[in-house]
């Protein structure tokens, strides 16, 4: 399950920047998901739990804030914006589940709804990481 990798490297990440910062507590951390992730919360947020339940003497769930960062895309011919949210009408199930494993393939499936080229950016929106972790020696 991908929510269930995600959520290890993450509870792996945290964990060893904060033996590496000889963190004796976490008091807070901030993740930051993509929308072209797409990363089902509900199950990242289950899987973040049960990961964390070994963990329970420094790292708990409720130490954990989630963030999605909306996407933005940019059409290198006419320079257009615009979001997955808004291609998402046009797409698939099986298309937003290739997006969702692997967001490159966005430029297969997708096209700027201004000019139809599949030549864009994605300016923002894509991958899945640490923002910030607070803790106390």
């Amino acid at each position: 399950m991908h929510e269930w990798a995600l959520a290890e490297a993450v509870v792996e990440a945290v964990i060893k920047e904060a033996e590496k910062e000889s963190l004796k507590e976490i008091l807070k951390v901030k993740l930051m998901v993509g929308e072209l992730q797409q990363v089902d919360l509900d199950v990242f947020t289950f899987s973040l739990e049960k990961l964390t339940e070994s963990y329970n003497s420094i790292l708990s769930m409720d130490k954990f804030i989630i963030e999605i960062e909306k996407s933005l895309l940019k059409c290198r011919v006419c320079e257009n914006c615009w979001s997955y949210g808004q291609s998402l009408k046009e797409l698939a199930d099986e298309q937003t589940e290739a997006i969702h494993f692997v967001p490159e393939v966005a430029h297969v499936y997708m096209r700027c709804p201004q000019c139809g080229s599949p030549d864009f950016e994605i300016v923002k929106g894509r991958g899945l990481w640490i923002e910030y972790i607070e803790g106390e020696k």
